[in-house]
């Protein structure tokens, strides 16, 4: 009961993190919206199947959960917003060659994988039967 009530809570933080990252371009969305809908699978059947059959986000976190797919146009906009993020990174902060470089190496490793991702099949895009 009280694990079942922690996945909950951590599922509506992580949704409203997710909420929070649609409307601010430099914070992801997808990946608390992931995180949501696995935390909801721990704790509430009904809100997983709330967020996989939502009409704007079900069909990424399906394409995700299916086939480890990520949309192209989702890449881009990742891409876009950790280039966005190391950019604002190194105007404020100004940061040292040392944690420069290593930011840096982390954003690319972390655009390396979003690319790397294989894109959704028309499969993916189906909204599942309750």
């Amino acid at each position: 009961m009280l694990r079942r009530s922690g996945y909950l809570v951590l599922g509506f933080l992580m949704l409203a993190l997710g909420v929070i990252g649609a409307v601010l371009p430099v914070m992801p969305t997808t990946i608390f919206l992931i995180l949501a809908a696995w935390f909801f699978g721990r704790s509430s059947p009904r809100l997983e199947a709330w967020l996989l059959n939502h009409r704007r986000f079900g069909p990424s976190l399906r394409a995700w959960r299916e086939e480890g797919a990520i949309p192209r146009r989702a890449k881009l906009l990742a891409c876009l917003g950790m280039a966005s993020g190391y950019g604002i990174f190194f105007i404020t902060v100004q940061p040292g060659l040392w944690l420069a470089l290593g930011v840096a190496v982390f954003m690319l490793g972390s655009a390396f994988y979003v690319t790397t991702r294989p894109e959704p099949s028309a499969q993916a895009d189906k909204v599942p039967r309750q």
